[in-house]
């Protein structure tokens, strides 16, 4: 089903660029553009760009929820923020919902099938699913414990990607509300649990650094393991310079679970936004497009504290290389 054992995580935001999937392919892997937060022709042209190559990839897309139930909190954050919005000379937008154009990038994937499809945030209707794989098209939902699984079974997905809490970026989980209890020390112990009741093939995601976690997570019954924080600092990689160079940086000791900058709980480089707003609202994608022109402004003036720098807890491992060489040495690794 899968043509390699090392996938390249989708990781929206611009990181996930055409030139970075087609590296991870031709060196044997699999990579995945990220739709979230991106215009359908926009979509197209990197779908019509990797295709060139021939090789496999995929296309992730995020499974809209709906609209905050109490805007009131949504606008108190927006209240807090207002001095510092100020500072930098922006403004907030009254925060808004909208489902980052579903339906388009559905049929999209529809009329131009590519070889697999990931879902994060949570399930569409099974007749989406359905459809997708009547056009030959892989589908993988991404679930973080049992419960999840056992929902993205039932809608008879063909894989799932089990993503530990120790991974970058937004959690996948269903219900942000109710974040799954993780009693497991690591994604190989996660994957183990998990493997007894498994009728799908399982993608081990969150915590990896390198062939010995990778070799034992595979021991543990996964059929391939997906990779995100140690492409960033890839030269193919679309993260800005500023993310790359924090990676690297011992300013940031540590990473932390956040809400701040999305709504959704999401594990980055803990920097002084994240620890003066532990206290911000869920209610995504309000939050993200709220604080989506702080962000822009904190990139322009060169200020790391005020974005969002997504990174798993292997961060230390990502290095400034070609994301060929990546992953050819990943697979080398495993091979020996």
């Amino acid at each position: 089903m899968f043509p390699s054992r090392i996938i390249a995580a989708p990781m929206a935001g611009g990181v996930s660029t055409p030139a970075l999937v087609s590296a991870v392919a031709r060196a044997g892997g699999l990579g995945f553009l990220a739709a979230g937060y991106k215009s359908v022709t926009a979509l197209r042209a990197e779908i019509a760009s990797v295709r060139l190559t021939g090789l496999p990839f995929g296309v992730n897309l995020f499974v809209p929820g709906g609209p905050a139930k109490n805007r009131e909190p949504l606008l108190a954050y927006r209240a807090k923020l207002a001095s510092l919005a100020d500072r930098y000379g922006v403004v907030l937008p009254d925060p808004q919902y909208d489902d980052d154009g579903w339906d388009s990038k559905v049929r999209t994937l529809m009329d131009e099938p590519v070889p697999f499809v990931s879902l994060t945030f949570g399930l569409p209707d099974r007749a989406i699913i359905g459809a997708l794989q009547q056009r030959g098209t892989v589908v993988i939902s991404t679930v973080t414990c049992q419960r999840e699984l056992a929902l993205a079974r039932e809608h008879g997905v063909n894989a799932a990607v089990v993503q530990h809490s120790s991974a970058g970026g937004h959690s996948a989980v269903f219900d942000p509300s109710h974040p799954a209890e993780r009693p497991t020390t690591d994604i190989a112990a996660l994957i183990a649990s998990l493997i007894p009741n498994s009728a799908v093939p399982l993608i081990a995601a969150g915590g990896l650094t390198g062939g010995r976690d990778i070799r034992r997570t595979l021991d543990a019954g996964a059929t391939a393991v997906q990779l995100g924080t140690l492409f960033v600092r890839t030269h193919e990689s679309g993260a800005r310079q500023i993310h790359k160079d924090a990676l690297a940086s011992l300013a940031f000791p540590g990473t932390a679970v956040t809400q701040a900058f999305s709504g959704r709980p999401a594990r980055g480089l803990e920097n002084q936004f994240m620890r003066e707003h532990r206290d911000a609202p869920l209610g995504y994608p309000e939050v993200h497009h709220l604080t989506s022109p702080l962000r822009a402004a904190a990139a322009a003036a060169g200020d790391p504290e005020l974005l969002a720098l997504w990174a798993g807890t292997g961060y230390r491992a990502a290095q400034p290389i070609g994301a060929t060489d990546l992953v050819a040495h990943l697979i080398a690794e495993l091979d020996r």
